[in-house]
């Protein structure tokens, strides 16, 4: 099996190599537009760039699966949060859509990307720190490294995963 995902970013390549570790798979990485804004800004946009990364993955290299991994926040009463979700793409098919944990942002945090900048950029610069998105990601921060990035997102596939095997048993 072929599966080819929407991203060149480290964290989301070792999530998609660990949720189908138990297949005979090989997976393959490709830098994809997401469609949507760079910062996405409500569950209904990062859906949305999740989607269009697995299906712009799967145009690009025909494999069997697509999958599209997104980061973004959501506006609450409570604050901002992080949200991620991600997107199993098989031709012919509609998505299977899953999302992941949820943490608030600090407010400091927050007020920079509601003045329009993007979160990868600032938690470097909070962190002082480099490449943080390719590594821990701002959860691997905000939780004290009890949750990484990769971690994060290897919940997310396990969500699109079973639900993909899931639909094969009928």
């Amino acid at each position: 099996m072929k599966i080819i995902i929407g991203s060149k970013n480290p964290a989301k390549i070792l999530a998609v190599e660990r949720g189908f570790s138990g297949y005979e798979a090989e997976v393959i990485s490709k830098n994809v537009p997401s469609g949507v804004s760079d910062q996405p800004f409500s569950d209904e946009e990062t859906i949305k760039g999740a989607i269009n990364r697995a299906f712009a993955a799967l145009e690009a290299a025909g494999g069997h699966i697509g999958i599209g991994l997104e980061g973004g926040v959501q506006q609450t009463d409570y604050g901002l949060f992080l949200c991620n979700w991600g997107a199993l793409i098989e031709d012919g098919k509609p998505p299977i859509i899953g999302g992941g944990a949820r943490i608030p942002l600090p407010k400091e945090v927050s007020l920079r990307l509601l003045a329009g900048e993007e979160l990868g950029p600032v938690m470097d610069n909070y962190a002082e720190k480099a490449n943080i998105r390719k590594n821990e990601g701002a959860v691997g921060i905000f939780t004290n490294g009890q949750v990484n990035r990769a971690e994060m997102f290897s919940h997310v596939m396990q969500l699109l995963i079973g639900q993909y095997e899931y639909g094969k048993r009928g």
